[in-house]
């Protein structure tokens, strides 16, 4: 006899008398009949179950001839441990998430929607989070979008594995990306299609406009507000080179605007695309700013380019969900996503001073970079310390960090390590700081690897318990998750003022002098 899936409730015996066309207690001997064959699982004011498939007990690998079988006594061969601490980038604070304002939005869009809104879509996806997504655009980011020219996607990975695919198809040969870039996304697409990538370099302010202006490419992605990873904001100079180039050669460019909401020290810079929209598409996504999970992205697109990237986007997947889409869309225009984002940006920021002021302490021979905003940054290393041997040496005593080079097209003679701004544990609580070595100026440059690597753990640690921010010292409370379940995670209170890293860093010495003052140990002047 055939076994359903395990735990699959079964029909009602009232309902399926009725189907079957027989009485109810021809059903309830025939399910009782099962449960005592042990086919079904039954109780008391409950559905009948189909019963859990019985498992059988793994047998033991035969010896092989020659050598002595395994002892049981002896532990199973160790995997790799969890990092005790983890700096990686790009995660945001899914605790966080609005839930209560989405699900009133997911309710009012479920109530509201008309019937046939629940069919198939065009390609484009639902007018009424195009028309939200444009009036948000517009106002916040400066883009110059229309309803008609914005097609909805599943993230910024769908939209750019999308577009090669139709740019391809029209006869694009070249796909200029940053270097360094990011890797698993648009690069790896381009080169599937059969695609030449190219590198263009990035400076302390973005790509070099001297590059684009000699660059031979059909598209340019480019991350001109906070470029990934290293930081650097494109400059209006050089913003306005780009657009030369794509005018005179024809070529499309690519704006990704990741995370432009997360702006700390500086006012917004304004999207590319509202300054040429017939050559600039630009990509947005819901990843860094509610949750990575519910795969929403969009595109604004030239004209030209509409119909057939909603052709695309409807043979790859018939349209994204609908429900999603409206309760975006209500989110929006209701401003439940400006309130989120303005809740966001203070927690986000004070991460960042934490960890700033942490390294000025531990790291000072690090070069922070990029952290006027975004959820990352970037610490350049000294000329004559290895990214490779700083991030191994950092595994060894536990902590996981990326650098800069696999993300590079082409070597580079400074390596460099990049810091999220929410660090987790992995459930061990971190010593004390003052456990930890601090980096000796006078220490052997053998040794500094692992000194960083200690004092990246000593800074995970003050990020976690710095009182300048509750919000970090609940997550070290509670390592591997934001917050417990029905738990609301303390206010943090971010610093007051725009402070960059070097103002925090004097701020943080100055508090030191007073503190030292208090306790009658002066420093000599």
């Amino acid at each position: 006899m055939a076994r359903g899936p395990p735990r699959l409730p079964n029909p009602a015996a009232r309902l399926a008398a009725a189907e079957l066309g027989v009485t109810r207690g021809v059903v309830v001997e025939a399910y009782a009949q099962l449960v005592a064959e042990g086919y079904l699982t039954s109780r008391s004011g409950g559905y009948t179950q189909v019963a859990s498939a019985p498992t059988a007990a793994p047998k033991a690998a035969a010896p092989r001839p020659g050598r002595p079988a395994p002892s049981p006594t002896l532990p199973a061969p160790s995997r790799s441990a969890r990092p005790v601490v983890d700096f990686g980038y790009g995660r945001g604070n899914l605790a966080a998430f609005p839930r209560a304002a989405w699900l009133r939005s997911a309710r009012r869009a479920l109530n509201e929607a008309a019937d046939e809104r629940l069919g198939y879509l065009d390609g484009r996806g639902a007018v009424e989070l195009r028309s939200a997504l444009a009036a948000y655009l517009n106002r916040v980011r400066g883009t110059n979008a229309d309803p008609e020219t914005i097609v909805i996607t599943n993230g910024y990975a769908q939209a750019a594995s999308l577009l090669m695919g139709v740019l391809a198809a029209r006869g694009a040969r070249t796909v200029a990306v940053e270097d360094p870039s990011a890797s698993d996304d648009a690069r790896p697409v381009a080169r599937a299609l059969g695609l030449s990538v190219a590198g263009v370099p990035v400076g302390d302010d973005g790509v070099r406009g001297d590059a684009v202006a000699e660059l031979d490419a059909d598209v340019l992605i480019l991350t001109p507000s906070h470029q990934w990873p290293t930081g650097g904001v494109l400059s209006p100079q050089a913003r306005a080179a780009v657009l030369t180039w794509a005018q005179r050669t024809g070529a499309l460019i690519l704006e990704d605007d990741y995370d432009a909401e997360y702006r700390y020290d500086r006012a917004p810079i304004g999207a590319m695309q509202g300054l040429d929209p017939g050559r600039v598409a630009y990509a947005g996504t819901a990843s860094k700013t509610l949750a990575p999970g519910f795969r929403l992205g969009w595109l604004i697109l030239p004209q030209e380019l509409v119909e057939p990237f909603a052709e695309a986007k409807l043979l790859a997947d018939r349209g994204s969900p609908i429900l999603d889409q409206l309760t975006f869309a209500d989110f929006l225009s209701r401003g439940e996503f400006d309130r989120h984002l303005r809740r966001m940006r203070p927690i986000y920021r004070s991460r960042r001073d934490v960890l700033l002021t942490a390294l000025a302490r531990h790291l000072p021979e690090l070069e922070p970079a990029g952290i006027a905003a975004g959820l990352h940054l970037v610490a350049w290393l000294p000329h004559d310390l290895d990214e490779a041997t700083v991030i191994a040496a950092a595994a060894r005593e536990g902590v996981a960090v990326a650098g800069v080079s696999p993300y590079r097209l082409s070597p580079a003679s400074r390596g460099g390590l990049i810091f999220g701004t929410r660090t987790s544990t992995s459930g061990r609580s971190l010593t004390a700081s003052s456990a930890w070595p601090e980096p000796s100026r006078a220490s052997a440059r053998a040794r500094l690897p692992r000194a960083a690597a200690v004092s990246m753990r000593t800074i995970a640690n003050l990020a976690a318990t710095d009182p300048v921010n509750p919000y970090l010292r609940d997550i070290a409370r509670h390592p591997g998750q934001d917050r417990q379940p029905g738990r609301k995670a303390p206010e943090a209170r971010p610093l007051r003022g725009r402070r960059s890293g070097r103002h925090l860093a004097m701020a943080h010495r100055r508090t030191a002098a007073r503190s030292s003052h208090r306790r009658g140990r002066v420093a000599p002047s």
